[in-house]
């Protein structure tokens, strides 16, 4: 059994949540859909709580009201392998909901995302400081604010075409 196991809070949508969220990844599976008895503060039969897991990771979605919202302060990390796997998932997941900078978006429910090439990752974790800083085009005259305002998501082919990319490509995995 997970030990630690993130609780999701809706408003009235976990199940659907669920149900969304594991339409979206190949090793993904809803688990056991809990439901309101009579007599209970929401309706007979509605869904108290859904589990799911996606790639191994267990989670909980939980339909608690309204007292309670997701903030960016948290956010679902997807290392994607492909250029295809990000432009998938990020055009899944903010369908209905906010696009950000950075790889970031918010769902429908509210949930933010982090959907970032894997290979941004790698390039960035470089030894060498400034092929790190190469990665995104960091140089001195570009800021690292202005280069997060720059960034809108995640775009591998972008980066092919810069001097990063070639950083990206030479950077050992590991």
């Amino acid at each position: 059994m997970q030990k630690v196991t993130p609780f999701l809070w809706f408003d009235g949508k976990a199940e659907e949540a669920a149900k969304f969220y594991v339409s979206l990844f190949k090793n993904a599976e809803l688990g056991e859909v809990r439901r309101y008895a009579e007599g209970s503060p929401a309706p007979a039969g509605s869904a108290m709580s859904a589990s799911f897991q996606i790639d191994g990771q267990n989670y909980i979605a939980f339909n608690g009201g309204p007292h309670f919202k997701f903030t960016p302060a948290v956010s679902l990390f997807v290392n994607c392998e492909t250029q295809e796997e990000v432009d998938e998932l990020w055009a899944k997941l903010s369908e209905g909901g906010e696009e950000s900078r950075c790889g970031w978006l918010k769902d429908k429910y509210g949930l933010s995302w982090q959907i970032i090439p894997s290979a941004l990752g790698k390039g960035l974790q470089d030894k060498d400081p400034a092929k790190a800083k190469r990665v995104l085009g960091w140089t001195p005259e570009v800021d690292f604010k202005g280069l997060v305002t720059m960034m809108v998501d995640a775009d591998l082919a972008r980066l092919s075409r810069t001097p990063s990319a070639r950083v990206v490509a030479d950077t050992p995995a590991g």
